[in-house]
């Protein structure tokens, strides 16, 4: 990649030549190049806010090239809005970048990584800051959703099902690769670290379905907790049912469930569905053709103890997982 700075450089130019032509978007009334975003949203619905930062070495390798910080950067905020049944609209973007990274090379990559998603995903860079500094990405996303219908934490029910999308143990296994051997990683471990696919078609639909739902970021253990913290249950799951994709299960057995249960950075949701839904939400999804695995059933507390019973044994509702401050 070309090292050639761009003479011009400064905040303002910056915004203007890479980031601006994200904001087009029929819902916006005032994007970029103001003091703040003014937008338009749809009459009846709520709005749904998230935060992440991703900084350079903590959540993705310092090797990682400009196009694959910014698709894993958009990608794993959206998939708070899928957590939440939320329709994500628009975003901004707070980029601090280390002076030898601010050239017009890695800007143009990264410009062309945030398009690429917002176009999957129909959202609108509307507004953000750029400063110098060690390379942390933050972003904020708003999304829409109708007015009561939030899929939340706290709703499960005794004997609800509980349900992950996807395959898991797969963020661990690649972040394992790109740290040991990342020349010897596969093509779909590449593509779930750096693209991970946030489940909002699932989470949309969850919303006539689910009685609560997390995104798995920190670990199914962990994030099924919070599940059980905010809803005063406990949780009963099998690990003979966690879905878990055979490029793992061939190459790392012994390693598999310990990723599958705590390893994090999945980015599927686990979500749980009552037994009177259970029937027409098969239905639902076997149409839609989204895999879904179920992996047990939420439970009444035992011993007063927010806990995950994993094959009749108690883990800790905190075990495991992925913490910063740990």
């Amino acid at each position: 990649m070309s090292k050639s700075k761009d003479q011009s450089n400064n905040e303002f130019s910056l915004i203007n030549r890479y980031f601006k032509k994200l904001t087009a978007q029929q819902d916006v009334v005032v994007g970029i190049g103001d003091d703040a975003a003014i937008l338009k949203p749809t009459e009846g619905h709520q709005l749904a806010l998230a935060t992440d930062s991703l900084v350079a070495s903590v959540h993705f390798p310092n090797e990682a090239n400009a196009y694959q910080v910014a698709t894993r950067s958009l990608c794993v905020n959206l998939s708070d809005m899928a957590a939440m049944g939320a329709t994500p609209k628009w975003f901004t973007l707070a980029l601090t970048l280390p002076k030898p990274l601010a050239t017009t090379d890695w800007l143009q990559d990264f410009s062309q990584g945030l398009a690429e998603v917002a176009k999957q995903y129909n959202v609108a860079l509307v507004g953000g800051d750029t400063t110098a500094g060690p390379l942390t990405i933050s972003i904020t996303v708003a999304g829409e959703l109708p007015a009561g219908e939030a899929l939340c934490r706290g709703g499960a029910q005794a004997d609800d099902s509980i349900y992950v999308s996807g395959t898991l143990g797969d963020g661990a296994a690649s972040l394992l690769a790109l740290t040991q051997n990342s020349e010897m990683i596969s093509e779909r471990l590449l593509q779930r670290f750096y693209s991970p696919q946030p489940q909002i078609a699932l989470g949309v639909c969850l919303r006539d379905f689910a009685t609560a739902c997390i995104d798995i970021s920190d670990g199914l253990v962990a994030d099924l907790g919070h599940i059980c913290k905010a809803s005063g249950l406990g949780a009963a799951i099998k690990s003979d049912l966690l879905p878990i994709h055979s490029e793992l299960k061939d190459n790392h057995r012994n390693q598999v469930l310990e990723w599958a249960l705590t390893g994090g950075d999945d980015y599927q949701l686990c979500f749980t569905i009552p037994e009177s839904k259970q029937a027409a939400f098969e239905a639902w999804v076997q149409q839609a053709n989204i895999p879904v695995t179920k992996i047990g059933n939420m439970t009444q507390l035992q011993h007063n103890q927010d806990a995950v019973l994993l094959d009749d044994q108690a883990l800790s509702a905190n075990f495991g997982g992925y913490t910063h401050f740990k």
